[in-house]
């Protein structure tokens, strides 16, 4: 797996893509992120989701390995922004608040993404809340990537709600995990310590990307 994460890379296009994105994560962490779902894919067959998703810049590179693999990636956002999102906060982006409703709305946003970078029959998009959609989901899933709200409360139970359809051979990937307050929030990093207290061992370390896989017994 190490050596899959060093030289698993995207088509030249596909990076292009994802750094001309809307978003925040740094390249170096998508390239990880990236290895990771391939690894996985291969692995397994097995679709991987993105609890948070915002404009698609992550997304695109998630499609992309679930492409390789000839299955799909799988987003789960309700598309009107995270706590840090909203008006006067941040990381708002008056741009995309959608004036008829006066609330955010990233989903034109993550469209209009996946099309420009080809990608678009590669994504299932799952609009609403990701404990609504884990509770009704039945299948089993190659990866499973946290990055979405930042409080305890959703990161908990985005956790909660989908490391348990994780297949045997999946990975759980975390985001924005910062061990040191002073750099970030705290509630990946309590989630990312958790995994590690219930049977998961880390993989690999990108920045705030933490991969991680479930100990095998026996």
């Amino acid at each position: 797996m190490s050596d899959l994460l060093e030289t698993t890379r995207p088509q030249p296009e596909v990076l292009a893509a994802f750094e001309g994105a809307t978003g925040f994560m740094p390249v170096d962490e998508g390239l990880a992120l990236y290895a990771a779902a391939v690894a996985a894919v291969r692995r397994t067959g097995l679709p991987v989701l993105e609890i948070g998703t915002y404009c698609g810049r992550s997304a695109i590179l998630l499609a992309a390995a679930a492409r390789e693999a000839g299955t799909v990636a799988l987003t789960v956002d309700h598309h009107r922004g995270s706590e840090e999102q909203q008006p006067g906060w941040e990381y708002h982006d008056p741009t995309l608040v959608d004036p008829e409703v006066g609330r955010m709305d990233t989903l034109p946003r993550f469209r209009r993404t996946l099309h420009a970078a080809g990608l678009e029959d590669h994504v299932v998009a799952l609009v609403g809340r990701s404990p609504q959609i884990a509770a009704l989901w039945g299948g089993r899933l190659a990866l499973v990537f946290i990055d979405g709200g930042h409080t305890d409360e959703h990161a908990t139970a985005d956790y909660e709600g989908w490391a348990p359809h994780l297949a045997p051979e999946g990975l759980l990937v975390v985001h924005d995990v910062f061990p040191d307050p002073a750099d970030g929030g705290q509630a990946p990093y309590r989630v990312y310590l958790r995994a590690l207290a219930e049977g998961f061992e880390e993989v690999s370390v990108t920045g705030s990307l933490r991969v991680l896989r479930r100990r095998t017994t026996g």
